[in-house]
């Protein structure tokens, strides 16, 4: 009884959220489904109406939904995926590299700000700005002892002013030609409906779920993502070597518009009046902090776009300090190189959950070292 009350709270939350999506997708704007959702999702979580339950959550939505959005990003993404992707890296990989640390460097600088000019502990500061994401940085934390509810908080707050900002920069102020870079999505999708395209886009669901379970036993990051990902284009792979033609499948638009609606209101739903009792200042630093890391990382995307010839909104896109799943749909309705940007925000991921948490864990040890001899000392 009390899980289908949960469900059906959670599907009147989505549908009311959905209703700020449809109000931004008048605007024009190729992401107006997620950025009015997300929005719209903010506002009712912080408001708590009485008739929308799920409001009054403090883990918002349940993490199924984000699941469900991702594993519909999966299938689209993979159904994409060219060899250009290695092409690209081949002739550009030092730009990028480079790049990619600067963008865990501005990461740092804002950490240390945030140490600095608020009351939050270093390490708790420095997971808290690290460009890892919600969905892995704060159980990484936990397990270090920095305080997951600032960590969460931050984390949260960086994906919504990015999710905010960037999309709108980009699909209002910059000419967005398809990058010729990017496999013609409709290539394996055929216009009309059959039972042996439906039995097509089955086939790839499950081959995004069984990628799920291996991404989870590698511990790959946002494993129904990128695992599901890679799957469905390893499947489609071999079934176009096999038959010698591609795997026609039924993938009407609404998929995508159901995708960015549930990954919209998971990331809205997070957003708790409660968050921000007593750690005003720690928000406020970081929410300059956020902004600053955004403009940094859209000059560093400037550059790399000269230096490679990498559509600007391709790269934008890749290196901006968002999440996988947020970027990667973004990139694919605004028909960017999605697949381009799922490698680099997942290279920038995987960098920081096997580099920086050994690396926080020394500073803190030698920031409690210095901080006892002190005390000794007096």
């Amino acid at each position: 009884m009390k899980r289908n009350q949960a469900f059906n709270h959670s599907i009147l939350f989505i549908f009311v959220s959905s209703m700020g999506g449809f109000l931004f997708s008048l605007t024009g704007l190729g992401i107006g489904w997620m950025l009015g959702t997300i929005i719209l999702a903010a506002l009712l979580c912080f408001r708590q109406p009485d008739w929308l339950k799920i409001t009054h959550s403090p883990k918002g939505l349940p993490v199924s939904w984000l699941n469900l959005g991702q594993w519909l990003l999966a299938i689209e993404l993979g159904k994409q995926i060219n060899y250009s992707i290695l092409h690209i890296f081949s002739e550009n990989w030092i730009t990028i590299s480079v790049m990619l640390l600067l963008s865990i460097g501005f990461s740092l600088l804002s950490g240390l700000l945030l140490w600095k000019f608020s009351k939050t502990d270093m390490i708790t500061s420095f997971f808290a700005t690290a460009p890892g994401g919600v969905a892995t940085l704060p159980g990484i934390a936990d397990e270090v002892g920095a305080n997951t509810a600032i960590v969460s908080i931050i984390q949260t707050m960086r994906v919504f002013l990015t999710v905010l900002t960037i999309p709108i920069i980009v699909s209002a102020w910059l000419v967005s030609p398809v990058d010729s870079t990017v496999a013609a999505s409709n290539t394996l999708t055929a216009d009309g409906f059959s039972l042996s395209q439906l039995l097509g886009t089955v086939l790839l669901g499950l081959a995004a779920w069984a990628g799920y379970f291996v991404g989870k036993l590698l511990k790959i990051p946002a494993p129904w993502l990128v695992g599901g990902m890679i799957f469905v284009a390893l499947f489609q792979s071999v079934y176009s070597f096999i038959t010698g033609h591609n795997l026609a499948i039924w993938w009407p638009e609404i998929i995508m518009i159901l995708s960015q609606i549930f990954i919209a209101t998971s990331v809205g739903s997070r957003f708790q009046r409660s968050m921000f009792i007593g750690v005003g200042k720690a928000v406020f630093v970081a929410f300059l902090g956020t902004i600053g890391l955004i403009i940094a990382m859209f000059l560093c995307a400037y550059f790399v776009s000269k230096v490679t010839g990498i559509s600007l909104i391709t790269s934008v896109l890749a290196f901006a300090p968002g999440g996988v799943a947020e970027m990667s749909t973004t990139a694919v309705i605004l028909q960017a190189d999605s697949t381009f940007v799922v490698a680099v925000q997942v290279l920038r991921i995987v960098f920081v959950i096997l580099v920086l948490p050994p690396f926080f864990r020394m500073l803190n040890r030698k920031e409690q070292q210095k901080s006892m001899q002190s005390k000794m000392s007096v």
